[in-house]
């Protein structure tokens, strides 16, 4: 299955626009339509997008999930109540509505990040926070290697 992959430095506009990658363009042009969703991540300060078919795919494993859970209440008020369906322009911008900018931090200077199914979409400081792994002890690294090489990574 094609996905998206790869990191990407890009500066929003005075209108709150970003570029998309080539690679995510084709992607999306070739697999999906050229609208995406963009929400809240659930737990880290940046926004994620998925392409339509990959959010509707996600929408109907949330209706399958107890509704009463906090842990499902959760990601309704945070994930989903902040969902945008955007459609990129002829010049291959996407519009991010201010609120989801806001709510991420988002200034000027972005990354987006390919994660397979979905694009993460940071604010370059704090990308370079979270992505430096000089932030974490060493006990944090030694885990996470266990976890990724049970992964076969």
């Amino acid at each position: 299955m094609p996905g998206f992959y790869g990191k990407y430095y890009y500066t929003l506009d005075g209108k709150g626009r970003i570029l998309i990658p080539p690679t995510f363009k084709e992607v999306l042009s070739s697999n999906y339509s050229l609208n995406l969703v963009f929400v809240n991540d659930a737990f880290d300060h940046c926004l994620c997008a998925y392409p339509v078919d990959e959010w509707n795919r996600l929408m109907e494993k949330i209706k399958q999930m107890p509704q009463t859970l906090d842990a499902v209440k959760y990601y309704m008020r945070r994930v989903i109540g902040s969902a945008v369906e955007c459609d990129i322009d002829k010049q291959g911008r996407l519009l991010i509505p201010s609120a989801l900018r806001s709510d991420a931090g988002l200034n000027s200077e972005t990354v987006l990040i390919g994660q397979g199914s979905k694009i993460e979409v940071w604010d370059k400081a704090e990308f370079e926070g979270v992505a430096d792994p000089s932030k974490f002890g060493i006990e944090t690294i030694n885990e996470h290697k266990a976890n990724l090489s049970n992964l076969g990574l």
